[in-house]
C-alpha cells in the first residue's frame, strides 16, 4: 500500500468515526418503533372493537324489532303474537350474542291488535357495554350505549282469524 493510498484509508477510518461515533444509537430505532407502535395501535384496537360491537348491536336491534312484528302479526291471537315476538326478539339477539341487556316491547294502534289494517310497533332495545371499562370508572362516566330500533308492521287486510 502507498502512503497516498494509507492517508486516504486512515481519512475514510476517521470520516467514518465522525458519522457514527460511539455506536449509541445502535438498536434504538426499533425500540422507538415498537414504543410507537404499541402507543397507537391499542387506542386504534379498542376503537375497532368499541365500534364492531355498537355495530353488531344496531344490526340485532333492527333484526330483532322486525322479525317481533313480522311474528306478531301472523299470530293468531294477541297473545300468542306476544310469544311469538319475544321468542323472534330472543333469537335476534342471541344471533348477535346480546343476551343481557337487550329487550322488546311490542304496541298496538288500537284494540285488538290483530284486527284488519292495524298497525303493530316493535321496539327492540339494547345496551352495550363498552369493553375494557374497569369499574371504578364505569361508576363516573357512563360505560354503556343505548341502541334502539322501531318496526312497524301492519296487520293483513285478508286474512281470517
Amino acid at each position: 500500500m502507498t502512503p497516498a493510498e494509507r492517508l486516504l484509508a486512515r481519512a475514510a477510518r476517521r470520516g467514518a468515526r465522525r458519522d457514527h461515533p460511539s455506536g449509541a444509537d445502535d438498536g434504538r430505532a426499533i425500540i422507538e418503533f415498537i414504543f410507537l407502535g404499541i402507543l397507537l395501535l391499542l387506542p386504534l384496537t379498542y376503537l375497532v372493537l368499541t365500534a364492531a360491537r355498537i355495530q353488531a348491536a344496531s344490526f340485532s336491534a333492527s333484526l330483532a324489532g322486525r322479525e317481533a312484528g313480522r311474528a306478531f302479526v301472523t299470530a293468531q291471537s294477541d297473545d300468542e303474537g306476544l310469544v311469538r315476538a319475544r321468542a323472534a326478539a330472543a333469537l335476534a339477539f342471541g344471533d348477535f350474542s346480546f343476551d343481557q341487556g337487550a329487550a322488546v316491547a311490542v304496541t298496538c294502534d288500537g284494540q285488538p291488535c290483530l284486527r284488519p289494517e292495524g298497525s303493530v310497533t316493535s321496539v327492540a332495545t339494547i345496551e352495550v357495554q363498552l369493553p375494557l371499562v374497569p369499574d371504578f370508572i364505569a361508576d363516573h362516566v357512563p360505560s354503556s350505549v343505548t341502541v334502539t330500533s322501531t318496526h312497524v308492521a301492519s296487520v293483513d287486510r285478508f286474512v281470517a282469524r
